[in-house]
């Protein structure tokens, strides 16, 4: 029988999907009896991979997107495997990021009157009036599947939502019933079904913009996840540095700018204090970011003319949003930046002015790398820092590495000094839900077998990702990744959070804020137990370059996991 599940199943390998990341319940017996038929059939279909917790399957979806730009699809169990995913779902969400979620609903009839018809007692429990409206918030598009003859029509205007910008993830459901439905095969033109097409600026916008980077003597362009879109990477460094402007950026979900680059002119996450290149710039430009500075510390000086230029420049699911902008532009970043370069290209420059811009950045970029390599020498004590830590990581940092960064308080120093070059050499979730960072890096393995993929997550984090999925799951998909536990013993955010608003109150002085652990777990003792993954503990300075070689040799060479857990000082 060509059911409505074998049409989903058609549906999603029609559009390009590799694996169903899957939590299963009693509310998909169409989809196991479709697997099973195509299995016998020889029918292509995607290849379903269980996971044992839906936060980790989504995850998954996410590295994988984040790699590779394409969803991959996600299945869970009718409400209760929903709420399972919600802050995978936020950080899908706020991270931009396509991913296919399908959920069965409770079977509508209860007396055999259609195939798929109540059976068990938990269908009657998991029955909620508006399980859409769990996530509806989160979601590019969300639809019910009322009868299996549409199946297909739906599930590609899902996949357009979620891979039209903004990106983000879309969300079905199906009872039992119909996706039981005997339906007639259907054939559809892919080429109806494609995203919409990158937005550039208009020309007499992006011509003015020219002008005003040209005519600024210090033009700074601050991004955030521009990277998100490789091929926008190579375009921002040709704008920079054939116009000598600076690259700024604020907490940066990917490679948006290469390290090395003269023009780049270093990072910042919640710094209570005033940035000289953004206080010094009499023109900005906003180029995707959402959070491009902290107004309350940090903010332009009166006057300094702003464009901004994202793919959701109102910020529409964002309640309080607003930016000092004269120019604003919903526009694709390859394609306006291709647009940008283009009328440069046809332009007289003052190379003079080029020249004096590029070696004021130039003097900033350089003292600040000076500062950088000072701060990893080798600690002469027995006390670890990550800067240290990661000076010894980037040796094994190359073109053909990814890295997932889920380090919390000390992402500044993995960007600092893992310096990334590359496009699509760095990943966050580019949101605010902790716990993603493992589940990503299986997925980014996954998506790119013939990468070393390194995750860097703290303590916390690790704990929210669910390690023992994660680390099963790895061994289970042959997506060995090099994990370094970064261990301070608690979670520092709530206490940092807690010192910016009462800096000298009672709280400042204790040492009793439910924010440490004080007797951690075996983290890497976990990740053996669940996966296999060669465990390593590092507590002094001396033990980190040998245990970096072993672990690179045991992910590259033995095809398993290897978990670093790094004692930093007790936060």
């Amino acid at each position: 029988m060509y059911s409505a599940s074998t049409a989903l199943l058609e549906a999603l390998t029609e559009a390009g999907v590799e694996y169903i990341f899957a939590n299963l319940g009693s509310d998909h017996p169409g989809i196991l009896e479709s697997i099973a038929e195509a299995k016998v059939a020889g029918r292509k279909i995607p290849t379903l991979v269980t996971s044992p917790h839906e936060m980790v399957a989504m995850s998954c979806a996410h590295g994988y997107a984040q790699v590779t730009g394409k969803a991959q699809a996600v299945i869970v169990h009718v409400e209760c495997g929903t709420q399972n995913i919600g802050g995978a779902i936020h950080n899908a969400h706020k991270g931009r990021t396509p991913v296919f979620i399908f959920a069965g609903a409770s079977p509508y009839t209860q007396e055999g009157e259609l195939t798929g018809s109540r059976n068990e007692f938990i269908q009657w429990i998991q029955d909620v009036f508006d399980q859409r409206g769990i996530v509806r918030e989160y979601m590019r598009y969300d639809n019910e599947f009322r009868t299996g003859v549409n199946i297909k029509q739906i599930t590609h205007r899902a996949m357009q939502f979620a891979h039209t910008d903004p990106q983000g993830p879309v969300y079905l459901t199906g009872p039992r019933e119909v996706m039981e439905e005997e339906v007639t095969p259907l054939k559809l033109h892919m080429d109806q079904w494609e995203p919409l097409p990158p937005t550039p600026m208009l020309q007499d916008a992006a011509e003015e913009l020219v002008r005003d980077l040209m005519a600024a003597k210090r033009p700074l362009i601050i991004t955030s996840y521009v990277g998100r879109k490789p091929d926008a990477v190579p375009e921002l460094v040709k704008l920079a540095e054939t116009l000598g402007v600076g690259v700024y950026q604020s907490v940066p979900s990917a490679m948006n700018f290469p390290a090395d680059s003269p023009m780049h002119l270093g990072l910042q996450w919640n710094d209570k204090k005033q940035n000289e290149a953004i206080a010094a710039a009499d023109l900005i430009v906003v180029l995707d970011s959402d959070v491009p500075w902290i107004q309350l510390f940090n903010k332009p000086t009166e006057g300094t003319k702003i464009w901004h230029l994202d793919v959701d420049p109102l910020k529409e699911t964002m309640p309080l949003f607003y930016l000092p902008a004269q120019r604003r532009a919903k526009v694709h970043p390859t394609a306006a930046l291709k647009q940008l370069n283009a009328i440069v290209a046809n332009t007289k420059l003052d190379a003079a002015a080029v020249a004096a811009r590029t070696a004021h950045f130039t003097a900033i970029h350089d003292a600040q790398q000076a500062v950088l390599r000072k701060a990893e020498a080798k600690p002469a004590g027995d006390v670890i820092t990550v800067e240290y830590l990661m000076a010894c990581l980037r040796k094994y940092v190359d073109k053909d590495t990814i890295i997932m960064d889920e380090a919390i308080t000390n992402d500044r120093m993995v960007y600092e000094h893992l310096a990334p070059t590359e496009p699509g050499q760095i990943f966050t979730a580019g949101a605010g839900s902790l716990g993603w960072n493992g589940g990503a890096a299986v997925g980014a393995k996954m998506a790119a077998p013939d990468k070393f993929v390194i995750n860097v997550t703290g303590d916390g984090s690790f704990m929210f990702s669910v390690p023992a999925t994660v680390h099963w799951m790895a061994r289970h998909c042959k997506a060995p990744f090099l994990q370094i536990v970064l261990n301070n013993r608690g979670w520092r955010a709530p206490k940092f959070s807690m010192l910016g608003v009462h800096p000298d109150g009672y709280g400042s002085k204790s040492n009793d804020l439910g924010t440490t652990f004080t007797e951690p777990a075996d983290y890497a003792g976990i990740a053996a137990a669940a996966g296999g993954a060669k465990p390593f503990t590092v507590r002094h300075p001396d033990e980190i370059e040998a245990a970096l070689a072993d672990a690179v040799k045991t992910v590259k060479e033995e095809g398993r996991c290897a978990v670093l857990d790094v004692w930093l000082p007790h936060l």
